[in-house]
């Protein structure tokens, strides 16, 4: 009996068939060899030895197609074409062998060819085969194990071939095709192999290609291959590194596959996994810092720093001298490890994402701030930040972040946050402000800021992401990146009265048009703060609600002089004023740019509801500073400091989290942001006070916390903020310190 014989014979004695009843013939041969190698039997020699592959072709290349139009919505008779008859297939491997990088193939396993048809001409190809066997990055995203990946593997089948001609130029004709072809995917796959696929995945080749049909086509990128191919069994990494892209065909996909609907690196409510236990594994867990032990330690580190935020970790750890060493072991690595910033927020900015997929429309608030170390004389790598009245220099870093707000204010997590030295110019530096790159100006962070966040959308491709900034953003640079690939909108503050297409300026020009809206806006209090190096002083401002005047009108930008040989760049620009200000205060007004469309007042509310949010990032560092006292750490160099600054931003976003969820979703239950032993404080607490109800809900609970911080709570208080908020949770962790020893016993 030959092997394939072999193999038939026990698909049919042990049942080894498909969903539609056929022998799964190759999948047996395989075992056979495997259990071959390992000497558990022994097979019968090969009757034939396989010769080189010659596929069948046609005499002559494909004809080119004839006046194919610019745009994919002009095209005549756009179909896909299922590869059936042998003229058919002579077609497509023609095409794909002289037209496509790889060539036709041999694909593997289960298989669907098309050919892309049109009354001008063939116009491209494509195919479908099966999934690969594992990727790293793909299977992280999913969520399965290994055991569930081998029974499902079939659900997953890879788009292996994917071929637009050449020669045809023609505007989404690319994410057009992918469209149909996933439309019809499903059904012809039952059709011949019995079941449907539920998820789609391809790489893309970045040396080749960017990928942008697929991100039109909402293609989902999940990480990067790591150059091996489906037989290198050797490891020898020969293949190119390409981009993963994944598509599911049915939403349910992972429920389908018996996995939780949050596992892997799916959509993720807002507060899941947040709770006062395993917060830090969720948001540090898995950190690439080079050793496990050191993502371990991370992980406790965090943890029992944000029980007392502020404090020193020695003072945090009440004396527990191996816990102190083994923090600072992992802070003070060399400064070319893999502890980095970067490193250590990896994890939650994976759970950002998964947040951020979970929500339509997602505002990415950028900003930066200076942190202030003069103390720190002997601290190596520290820049200079300003200078006070007498001229003395301050030391210290900028940290320039980007925070993703959902649109009701709710913090969803830190994208990015960057830290670094300022370095004064050269003194022989004679060059003028316009005449350096803005590559070599700080505010290039802007411009990084952007491009993150179309990375972000890349993964994201069914949220629309804003990123919102300030008048230190008024950059045309930063317009004229957003022209290259506007996968994201814009929303800022005008700084500059810029020159425009028509014969006023900016605000000249926007002032002249008719009012549009009258609304009233919430004005929030603000604190007084000095002047301190290079920021301002400002005066307090109490919180009042404005009556404004909106106005709103597209216009175009034209470059400022040192840029001369650029384009004018289209936005909208939206103009609110106070018209009327109470006695003593400044008027409100603002000129917003906007890269989206406002054609009605309800758009140009919606710009000003998300510009007002732009705040929470101003919070977010006044709770990185005066609650979590980033500036009173005391390391040896820049880079420990940026690696404990890491650490503390993501316990500071926590906070803020744990702040405003209670005034937004105040019904939810409390064990979404507390523990076991917190609830069990909190309400051993709320018994001894008349005026507080036991907090089984949410709200109830953050308010007993600002209780514990100091809260008044009366009639007229507005909601408590996020100073409260540490100073109370500070003070709860103290009390759940001492119930878990007395619950421990003698």
């Amino acid at each position: 009996m030959h092997r394939t014989a072999l193999a038939d014979r026990l698909c049919d004695d042990f049942g080894f068939v498909d969903a539609g009843g056929q022998r799964q013939r190759s999948s047996c041969l395989k075992v056979l060899r495997s259990l071959a190698a390992k000497g558990r039997v022994v097979l019968p020699a090969p009757q034939t030895q396989p010769g080189p592959s010659r596929p069948r072709r046609l005499p002559e290349p494909v004809p080119a197609p004839q006046d194919v139009p610019d745009t994919a919505g002009q095209i005549r008779g756009l179909a896909l074409v299922p590869v059936q008859s042998d003229a058919q297939m002579r077609i497509w491997n023609e095409l794909l062998l002289t037209e496509h990088p790889r060539g036709a193939g041999p694909l593997v396993g289960r298989q669907l060819r098309y050919l892309v048809d049109s009354e001008h001409g063939w116009l491209g190809g494509l195919a479908v085969a099966s999934a690969a066997l594992q990727l790293h990055d793909r299977d992280r995203w999913i969520g399965w194990d290994v055991g569930t990946r081998r029974a499902e593997l079939d659900r997953v089948v890879g788009l292996s071939r994917f071929l637009i001609r050449p020669s045809v130029r023609c505007q989404n004709l690319a994410s057009r095709v992918l469209a149909l072809a996933l439309q019809r995917l499903p059904e012809d796959f039952e059709a011949r192999y019995g079941y449907r696929p539920w998820l789609v995945e391809t790489f893309v080749d970045t040396s080749r290609f960017a990928g942008t049909c697929f991100q039109a086509a909402n293609w989902i990128r999940v990480g990067s291959t790591q150059g091996r191919g489906r037989q290198d069994a050797a490891r020898q990494r020969d293949e190119p590194v390409k981009d993963i892209y994944v598509l599911p065909l049915v939403a349910d996909f992972r429920q389908r596959l018996g996995l939780p609907a949050h596992s892997g690196r799916g959509p993720l409510p807002i507060a899941a996994g947040l709770d006062g236990e395993g917060w830090a594994q969720q948001e540090f867990g898995g950190a690439p810092l080079g050793d496990r032990r050191l993502s371990q330690r991370l992980v406790r580190s965090a943890q029992v720093q944000a029980d007392h935020p502020g404090r020193a970790f020695s003072g945090v750890m009440h004396g527990d001298g191996a816990m102190v060493k083994g923090y600072y072991r992992m802070i003070d690595q060399p400064e070319d490890s893999a502890v980095t910033m970067d490193h250590i927020l990896q994890p939650h900015r994976e759970q950002t994402l998964r947040r951020i997929q979970a929500q339509r429309t997602v505002l990415c608030l950028q900003d930066g701030t200076d942190l202030e170390y003069n103390g720190l004389a002997a601290c190596e790598g520290l820049g200079v930040i300003g200078k006070n009245q007498t001229g003395a220099q301050s030391r210290g870093l900028h940290l320039h972040a980007t925070l993703a707000v959902a649109t009701d204010g709710i913090p969803l997590g830190l994208l990015r946050a960057q830290c670094w030295a300022p370095t004064p110019r050269p003194e022989g530096d004679q060059r003028s402000s316009s005449q350096i790159p803005i590559e070599e100006k700080e505010t290039f962070c802007w411009i990084r800021g952007l491009r993150d966040c179309r990375d972000v959308a890349a993964e994201t491709p069914h949220t629309r992401l804003v990123v919102v900034a300030d008048r230190e953003a008024d950059l045309f640079e930063l317009f004229a990146e957003w022209r290259q690939d506007p996968a994201v909108d814009l929303l800022l503050r005008a700084n500059h009265n810029r020159r425009t297409t028509e014969e006023r300026k900016l605000f000249d020009a926007i002032q002249a048009t008719a009012p549009r809206l009258r609304l009233e806006l919430a004005i929030g209090r603000q604190s007084a703060r000095p002047k301190r190096s290079k920021q301002k002083a400002r005066p307090a401002r109490k919180e009042r609600t404005a009556q404004v005047v909106v106005r709103y009108q597209r216009l175009e930008l034209r470059p400022p002089p040192y840029l001369k040989g650029q384009e004018p760049v289209a936005l909208w620009a939206v103009h609110v004023v106070e018209e009327e200000p109470p006695a003593g205060a400044k008027a409100i007004e603002w000129c917003l740019l906007t890269t989206r469309e406002i054609t009605s007042p309800e758009q140009a509310e919606q710009c000003l509801q998300w510009y007002c949010l732009r705040w929470r990032i101003e919070d977010f560092y006044r709770v990185l500073k005066s609650g979590c006292q980033i500036e009173e750490l005391s390391h040896d160099t820049a880079e420990r400091l940026k690696r404990a600054i890491a650490i503390n931003a993501v316990i500071a976003w926590r906070v803020m989290l744990m702040t405003l969820l209670g005034r937004a979703t105040p019904d939810l239950p409390a064990d979404l942001l507390f523990s076991d032993i917190e609830l069990q404080v909190l309400q051993a607490f709320a018994k001894t006070r008349r005026d507080l109800k036991p907090p089984t809900r949410l709200h109830a609970a953050v308010h007993v916390v600002a209780k514990l911080g100091g809260y008044l709570g009366r009639k007229n208080d507005p909601p408590p903020g996020h100073q409260l908020m540490w100073e109370g949770y500070t003070v709860l962790r103290h009390m759940c310190s001492g119930a878990a020893l007395f619950m421990r016993g003698p």
